[in-house]
């Protein structure tokens, strides 16, 4: 079965290093059979998170965008930039949207890989540690091994398009070709429950 991948690099910046790093995963994701699907992360821009807003009138359009194409997808492809050694506050402001959802869970059942660099020489590492608890909280089943190097002006090639180091090019692609053959396996296989689901989830105050 045909593994679906959502794809985006979550930075708003038009010159992100994130989103050349996500341009260089792609096609090594659709070597291995997978169907990509590109979205710009201003698709998904939405307001901070507001409960009201939530319970009057659902999902704005960005957030409703992301959950939209989750349910389009069996997994995500993300590279992501690292602020202040954690997660963007726009990406986490955007699971925090969709993970409101119920019935259905959009991101409950899906796969994930994290990419990443950065300006500093760990290249977004914190930062991928930070990324993988609120996606694994919403049981989102996240590759263990991840992406990332830097700094970030260092990783191009002169063109500005490809990875300057045929070692650090053929690990992402081995990476990326290693996940598309897990999220296979994985595709269509039941979520775990957990036991935080069994009971009634508190208002967010």
């Amino acid at each position: 079965m045909t593994v679906k991948l959502l794809a985006f690099a979550a930075s708003l910046r038009k010159e992100s290093w994130n989103r050349k790093l996500l341009a260089v995963a792609v096609p090594y994701a659709e070597a291995a059979g997978a169907k990509v699907t590109v979205r710009h992360f201003r698709d998904f821009e939405g307001p901070m998170f507001d409960q009201d807003i939530f319970g009057a009138t659902g999902l704005p359009p960005g957030p409703q965008a992301f959950a939209d194409a989750l349910g389009q997808v069996d997994g995500i492809l993300l590279a992501t930039p690292e602020y202040n050694y954690s997660i963007p506050g726009t990406l986490k402001n955007l699971i925090d949207w969709v993970s409101r959802v119920r019935p259905h869970m959009p991101l409950l059942g899906k796969s994930a890989v994290f990419l990443s660099t950065a300006s500093g020489v760990v290249g977004g590492a914190r930062g991928l540690w930070q990324t993988r608890i609120p996606f694994e909280g919403c049981r989102v089943s996240v590759y263990p091994e991840m992406f990332y190097h830097g700094p970030a002006a260092q990783l191009f090639a002169d063109d500005g398009v490809t990875i300057r180091d045929p070692k650090l090019a053929a690990g992402l692609e081995r990476l990326i070709r290693e996940y598309v053959e897990w999220a296979g396996r994985l595709k269509g296989a039941p979520a775990s429950p957990r036991s935080s689901d069994l009971i009634p989830r508190p208002p967010i105050s």
